[in-house]
């Protein structure tokens, strides 16, 4: 019998001081909701779910109820669910009116009728599959605080981010789900790594599951999250694998991410690039590791240089 594990993470940028206990809490809270799913003997799938939508609650978060707006002062959420047992996944993009994406991916997953819908397409086919409406002014994020007295590399300066969760099961099944709100003030329509199979997210039983967050513009270019999986399979331990990702993303392609992975046989991996990653990982006991950095086995947590 497999030992079950979980990590969430809460998207990877620069936390100001006053946001960072929220960031690790939300995280640990996260974690141990989908935990619960998996000690009871639950499905990989239903504890990536979980954990999700209690990050997509979360106002602290870029994601669900902690949305950014686009230029037009609208909300636009994305996410992505993936089973690796059976390789189907459902994504969804541009939807302004759910509160949970995460759950009407998993629902249009679960139809096997399409993978990815977005728009208003997806959210009438949110009321056919009775995932529930809500006002898009509910999902709006409160102003974040900005401590002045920390580093901050270009671009990381607000929550640009991602939600995410990698589980493995007592049955040695994987998943992995992603969800976001995209970066602040971006062009309506854009939509970036995280309901893109293979570069936000990737799960499959013969390997590992991976979650990516970051620079979705960067992160698409190496497709990380698929990249993982296949490195796993060529047999390479999922902390080394993440550390080489992230190196890879800054040196090929000057991104900024992180990387969370679970293995096939309960190993994990977390690497970032930014000053911050906030994230929860659960082990039987539980064993509860909650954060906002993640030191490496380089290091500790690798930061590019201001002039990078």
């Amino acid at each position: 019998m497999n030992q079950p594990v979980i990590i969430v993470h809460g998207g990877a940028w620069h936390i100001p001081s006053p946001l960072r206990e929220a960031h690790r809490e939300g995280c640990r809270r996260a974690a141990l909701t989908g935990w619960d799913v998996l000690a009871a003997g639950g499905a990989a799938l239903d504890a990536v779910e979980a954990a999700v939508r209690v990050l997509e609650d979360d106002p602290t978060y870029d994601a669900g109820r902690g949305s950014h707006c686009n230029l037009q002062g609208e909300v636009e959420l994305d996410a992505l669910i993936m089973d690796g047992r059976t390789l189907e996944l459902g994504s969804v993009a541009a939807v302004k009116r759910v509160r949970h994406p995460i759950t009407l991916a998993r629902r249009i997953m679960e139809s096997g009728e399409h993978a990815f819908v977005v728009g208003a397409g997806a959210e009438a086919w949110a009321e056919a599959l009775g995932v529930p409406l809500c006002d898009p002014a509910d999902l709006l994020a409160p102003s974040p605080a900005v401590a002045g007295d920390d580093w901050t590399p270009p671009g990381m300066r607000l929550p640009a981010d991602t939600v995410g969760a990698v589980a493995l099961d007592l049955a040695g099944n994987l998943a992995v789900g992603t969800s976001t709100g995209g970066t602040p003030n971006k062009r309506p329509g854009r939509v970036g790594d995280t309901p893109l199979v293979g570069c936000g997210a990737y799960a499959d039983n013969a390997t590992g599951a991976a979650a990516a967050t970051g620079w979705g513009e960067r992160l698409m270019r190496l497709v990380l999250s698929k990249s993982a999986c296949e490195l796993l399979a060529q047999g390479e331990a999922p902390q080394a694998v993440a550390e080489r990702l992230i190196r890879q993303l800054e040196q090929r392609v000057a991104g900024y991410g992180g990387l969370i992975i679970v293995d096939r046989q309960g190993r994990v991996g977390l690497a970032h690039n930014t000053p911050h990653l906030s994230f929860a990982i659960v082990r039987p006991g539980p064993e509860v590791l909650a954060g906002i950095e993640f030191p490496t086995a380089e290091s500790e947590t690798h930061r590019p240089s201001p002039a990078s």
